[in-house]
């Protein structure tokens, strides 16, 4: 099958599947070509990214589901293995939550202080938020110097 049968099949976009592709999740060997080059897609393929489909929706990035991938091959996908990595990455999806509720009670503390001491007495001037070291240095020592960027 080509990539447009591939994409219905599996609900994913063309881009989504050369991107797979280009990262090495899904296999295409210059024996899957045809004679004008296209690529010929075969059901191995689908199931290939319906496995990716069910592994990136737990929140598991590429590394990661390259990885479940890896042990699925390798016959090592044992629940206790898959549970294992699963739990691992609950415990990390806990610290994340735990260290984004520090910033937005820092950031909501933040918004009524200056809300309450700046924006009456000096309602044109730039927020001590963005231009004082005092706010950053309360971020730091909340935050442990943590940086959460997207």
């Amino acid at each position: 099958m080509l990539i447009g049968e591939l994409s219905k099949q599996t609900g994913l976009s063309r881009d989504t599947i050369r991107f797979y592709e280009k990262q090495g999740l899904i296999p295409v060997g210059r024996k899957e070509r045809r004679f004008n080059n296209y690529k010929e897609y075969t059901a191995i393929t689908v199931e290939r990214l319906q496995q990716i489909k069910r592994i990136k929706a737990f929140g598991f990035t590429l590394n990661e589901t390259a990885e479940f991938l890896d042990m699925i091959e390798m016959n090592q996908a044992s629940c206790g293995n898959v549970s294992e990595k699963i739990a691992d990455k609950v415990a990390l999806i806990d610290q994340k939550i735990a260290q984004l509720q520090e910033i937005k009670t820092l950031m909501t503390n933040s918004v009524e202080k200056c809300l309450q001491d700046c924006a009456p007495a000096n309602p044109d001037e730039n927020c001590p938020i963005l231009t004082s070291d005092t706010f950053a240095e309360q971020s730091q020592v909340k935050n442990g110097s943590m940086r959460v960027g997207y």
